[in-house]
């Protein structure tokens, strides 16, 4: 009998009444705006009214290096979270909204996979309680109201060579990267060169993951740099008077999102910044709420450890100041023998029949990944927990390899088949996890605030991607002495580059050394509070292949959504 499709599992689900969710995690039933039977917004004011509870372990759920074979990394903090219950411990889980562009291209949604998956998944993946379109506006707003500005007389002397800030939208569109505007007739605007980045990109929807409060997000709305004078000036959304009405436009978005999993754990699902240019973390504001509502809140950082989990330990937490407590790094047989260099995979390809032969010394060679990977979680002093996300198929002796790697580094290592199993198929994981985040705590950032750019880029990329050191390309080196003038040299950094390698260059597998990290330009998001460095040429707004997932998307003759992945 086939297995099911991950829609006719969560459509065959057992939902609870969220206000029983909500009893179960300690969320007081008046903080809670129903948002039809399958979501509800959670007002801030729980943050306050929650602040005297326990606090729960905080555990962060990272991965090794993507390859096209995906490591369940979602699938995984899913069924983690679910099987606490199955051990006789309570958990909340807190992730990322997906964007409906990589929902309609190839990557599908992200609400988990097989049974560790949040529900209703259509929900999730399509819409959810409209925060995504919220920060499409707000952005958008930005945008019309800067163009106003221009046409209106240019006050602040914005140099239009110099504007750094375009438009966004929640689809794919190629066509959409680079456009002019303005044009027609002299009523029409000021012509210029501009375009579109996806909204997950949109440094407003990293302000809203990073902010702590409304007011937090309304001042961090005013700092927004849009673009720079002709002397190297930055002008701000506050100085063209649009933050006010930004701010007015997140008032509902910036509250978390409360859903559930197969199995009715509480998941906080809110905001979804891209994490290959932005931080690639959930928002403060539900971990805020989430590490008072029982024993484990555990959250997922986007792509491998040198990515989502850096800009988690050294932005995120940094912003919080919520220190973690155990970490979780995913990983797969297949991955691993994937970073040996030795399979070419393509993704919607069937895997090569090589890559199934039972071969330990293999994993083991890409097994180089996982032990950086493992470096990187214990140089921030967080103890890390491998989690073996086992496919069916997989032979004892390449798991036993990774188990073997694991303790090279001191780590625990667990089996899990949540996928296949639910929670069940994830208690010696919640085990694990229970144990390392019951040792003492040794925490810290990477850096400190006074340390300057260039130091902290150096800093990442030779203690966290394993860099000989960095190349500032001369625009790159102009751009960092401005934001240093300007005063942003505080600011935490946040290094763009490929996911698909621990070092810049994506085709490079395992764990690359003898390399130089180059910068070409740096930007800087002081709104959302952070610089980002590019490190090659990185995209914003991706595009549709020649089969994406939107031609199989469809309403059947009950009215049912049917094809959604």
């Amino acid at each position: 009998m086939a297995f099911p499709s991950d829609l006719e599992i969560a459509t065959g689900a057992s939902l609870a009444p969220l206000n029983e969710v909500a009893d179960a995690a300690g969320i007081p039933r008046e903080y809670l705006e129903p948002y039809g039977s399958g979501a509800a917004k959670i007002k801030l004011e729980a943050i306050d009214a929650m602040a005297d509870r326990p606090r729960a372990k905080y555990v962060v759920v990272s991965a090794i290096t993507p390859t096209p074979l995906g490591e369940g990394k979602t699938t995984t903090t899913v069924g983690l979270g679910q099987a606490f219950r199955h051990i006789g411990r309570s958990a909340t889980i807190a992730v990322r909204q997906p964007s409906m562009g990589p929902t309609f291209g190839i990557k599908g949604g992200a609400a988990g996979g097989g049974y560790s998956q949040v529900v209703p998944m259509e929900l999730l993946n399509l819409h959810l309680t409209g925060d995504m379109h919220a920060v499409t506006a707000a952005h958008n707003m930005c945008s019309a109201a800067l163009d106003a500005h221009l046409y209106h007389g240019n006050q602040t002397e914005l140099d239009l060579h110099n504007i750094t800030w375009r438009r966004v939208l929640d689809v794919n569109d190629r066509a959409l990267r680079n456009t002019v505007i303005g044009l027609g007739g002299r009523l029409d605007g000021i012509p210029r060169e501009s375009g579109f980045d996806i909204t997950a990109a949109s440094e407003v929807m990293a302000a809203l993951a990073l902010c702590t409060s409304l007011q937090d997000l309304r001042a961090r709305l005013g700092r927004i740099v849009v673009g720079y004078t002709k002397s190297g000036e930055p002008v701000t959304a506050e100085e063209i008077e649009v933050a006010g009405a930004m701010a007015v436009i997140l008032r509902e978005a910036i509250k978390p999102n409360l859903m559930q999993t197969l199995e009715n754990t509480p998941a906080l699902v809110h905001t979804g910044p891209f994490g290959n240019i932005a931080t690639g973390n959930s928002s403060i504001v539900a971990d805020q709420i989430g590490i008072h509502t029982g024993d484990f809140l555990i959250t997922e950082a986007g792509f491998g450890a040198d990515m989502g989990a850096e800009r988690f330990f050294n932005i995120k937490c940094r912003n919080s100041g919520i220190d973690p407590d155990a970490a979780v790094l995913v990983a797969t047989v297949r991955g691993l023998k994937a970073h040996s260099g030795k399979h070419k995979i393509v993704a919607g390809r069937p895997l090569p029949e090589a890559i199934l032969a039972e071969n330990p010394d293999e994993v083991h060679q890409g097994g180089d990944n996982l032990r950086k990977q493992l470096e990187n979680m214990q140089i921030h002093g967080c103890t890390p927990v491998v989690a073996i996300n086992v496919f069916p198929g997989d032979h004892d002796g390449d798991i036993q390899a990774i188990k073997e790697i694991a303790e090279e580094y001191g780590a625990r290592a667990a089996v899990a088949t949540h996928f296949a199993d639910g929670g069940r198929g994830a208690t010696e994981l919640a085990e694990a996890v229970a144990e390392a985040a019951n040792e003492p705590s040794q925490f810290a950032v990477l850096y400190p605030d006074e340390m300057p750019l260039r130091e902290k880029i150096e800093t990442v990329a030779t203690r966290v991607y394993g860099a000989d050191g960095v190349d500032f390309a001369p625009p790159a080196n102009k751009q960092l002495d401005t934001y240093e003038k300007a005063g942003f040299g505080h600011l935490p950094v946040c290094i763009a580059k490929t996911h698909l390698s621990i070092s810049s260059d994506a085709s490079l597998k395992g764990a690359p050394t003898g390399w130089t990290l180059p910068v070409r330009e740096v930007r800087a998001s002081v709104g959302a509070g952070f610089v980002y460095p590019i490190c090659g040429d990185m995209r914003t707004m991706p595009g549709l292949g020649a089969a994406p997932s939107l031609q199989g998307i469809d309403i059947d003759e009950d009215g049912e959504i049917v094809g959604l992945s």
